[in-house]
């Protein structure tokens, strides 16, 4: 039912929608600030391996695996933007780290990276998350404007799909950003502003990657590709790291698996 409902919409608009909604599980997230003024280590570890799991399996099944089978589909070699897209998206993340000032959670001041500046710690806390959002938004955007295309692999149920991954994973997140701003010394109101802002770049990046797929779709596979390539940096530049400082390996490699298995199971079945 929700899918016919939806095809009477554009792709840029439920790109819209549907970051739109990732948005607001990270609003979500954020709105335990006004709950809980910490949250134990170990659950916030559980939640970043989870968000890590739901990310490595969209990549794959929801990103690469359409991408090669539309480049085996078009009759060229298949591994050209699987390959070329993947490590473009991984590139672009490493260029943003570089430039723009963030700083990781749990990670000292003198940590901080990106181009060197006096901004409040709190705002780099905030910086870090918003980068990391951009991938997601953008993941959301390229799987709807793929419908457009009309190909065979490229299908409404697994956008959807996508979106409520990343919308399952966005509510961690969304916590993890305001409740550390509270410690920081911010009003509850303030702390849950600032976690639900750094899910706004989502709906940017959503539309413009649906409307760049429209406008040049022979650049599909690869979009498809450099929106994996940079979900993955994610991961392993931030996500792992950060799931693993307290040393509960044991839990946040659990929560990976099991965001990993409801994730797979989620674009298997219903994708």
């Amino acid at each position: 039912m929700i899918s016919g409902f939806l095809k009477n919409f554009d792709p840029v608009i439920m790109a819209l929608f549907a970051t739109l909604f990732t948005w607001g599980v990270t609003a979500l997230g954020a709105a335990m600030v006004f709950f809980f003024a910490s949250i134990n280590r170990r659950i916030l570890d559980s939640m970043l391996g989870f968000a890590a799991g739901v990310m490595i399996a969209a990549s794959f099944w929801s990103l690469l695996n359409p991408a090669i089978e539309m480049a085996e589909a078009s009759g060229g070699p298949a591994w050209v933007p699987a390959l070329v897209g993947f490590l473009a998206g991984g590139a672009f993340l490493l260029l943003i780290d570089k430039i723009i000032p963030h700083l990781h959670l749990g990670l000292p001041m003198e940590e901080a990276e990106g181009i060197k500046t006096s901004w409040h710690r709190s705002v780099l806390l905030i910086l870090a998350i918003t980068i990391h959002n951009i991938p997601e938004g953008l993941a959301v955007g390229v799987a709807f404007g793929a419908l457009a295309v009309n190909l065979p692999s490229a299908s409404l149920a697994g956008a959807v799909v996508l979106a409520i991954g990343i919308g399952l994973q966005n509510f961690p997140e969304g916590a993890a950003i305001s409740i550390p701003l509270r410690r920081e010394g911010f009003s509850r109101a303030r702390s849950f502003w600032y976690g639900q802002l750094s899910g706004f770049v989502e709906p940017i990046a959503g539309v413009c990657g649906a409307l760049l797929v429209i406008a040049a779709k022979p650049i599909l596979p690869y979009a498809l590709s450099f929106a994996a390539g940079a979900m993955i940096y994610v991961v392993v530049e931030e996500l792992i790291p950060e799931s693993q400082q307290d040393r509960n390996t044991d839990l946040s490699t659990i929560g990976a698996m099991l965001g990993f298995a409801i994730m797979m199971l989620l674009d298997v079945a219903l994708g």
